[in-house]
């Protein structure tokens, strides 16, 4: 077996998302990314199941195996009891560690989701926060979300939040206590060690690319993988 397989068989996922696929395509019919975009679960499967180690490089590499929206529906219909979006999970692992992620625009988009959830999470306590969302990177929020921002104070009492209160209630201040244990939490799982590889990886690529990588949101490289997005190529015509 060659190397990459060998890794992949090694990880859960995969031991539990693939048995013996009979490549039916039920997989891909019921999939809702594949009604979006150029691609097929049961291809993928098909690939890994055949250890071919030459086309399980070029999908780690790909912007493939970032389409998947991970909802299952895959592992409810297949007849085998597989679980694609399983093994797809496995791929995607394997394609940071190998930092083959940085190959793909969808892969490359994975510091985007490092630096605007990973750190809001560490930061805050929040995946998303009110703060940090602001109408120059989500346009689609509209000038009433900019309203909302500068009047936050006043306004989201009014709907219930805690807004930077101390206590119970939503978008209340997570206690510092709590920030600390989970930073150690991610720094025991591995967490902390998953986003340093996706920075390095991430930093060699916009050398690469002759970009700036900086960190936040201020950076050539990251206002580039946030806003590229070939739409001609990623959608079914």
């Amino acid at each position: 077996m060659g190397k990459l397989y060998d890794t992949l068989s090694k990880d859960i996922r995969f031991i539990e998302g693939i048995s013996a696929c009979i490549n039916c395509g039920t997989c891909t019919a019921i999939c809702p990314a594949a009604e979006v975009y150029n691609y097929q679960p049961r291809a993928i499967l098909d690939a890994v199941q055949g250890k071919n180690e030459e086309a399980i490089e070029a999908y780690l590499k790909s912007d493939t195996i970032w389409y998947c929206g991970e909802c299952m529906s895959c592992k409810t219909r297949c007849p085998r009891q597989n679980a694609p979006g399983l093994v797809i999970q496995a791929l995607r692992t394997l394609s940071i560690e190998m930092g083959y992620f940085v190959e793909s625009e969808k892969g490359r988009q994975q510091l985007a989701l490092k630096r605007m959830v990973g750190e809001s999470i560490l930061d805050t306590g929040y995946c998303v926060y009110i703060d940090h969302i602001d109408t120059e990177s989500f346009p689609e929020q509209g000038p009433v979300w900019d309203w909302l921002r500068d009047n936050a104070e006043q306004i989201l009492p009014k709907m219930g939040a805690n807004y930077k209160g101390e206590g119970p209630g939503a978008l209340r201040k997570v206690p510092q206590e709590d920030l600390d244990e989970l930073r150690s939490i991610f720094e025991v799982t591995g967490g902390m060690a998953w986003f340093d590889t996706i920075e390095e990886h991430s930093a060699r690529k916009a050398k690469e690319m002759g970009l700036e990588i900086g960190t936040g949101k201020d950076s050539e490289y990251f206002y580039e993988v946030f806003n590229t997005n070939n739409q001609e190529k990623h959608t079914n015509s």
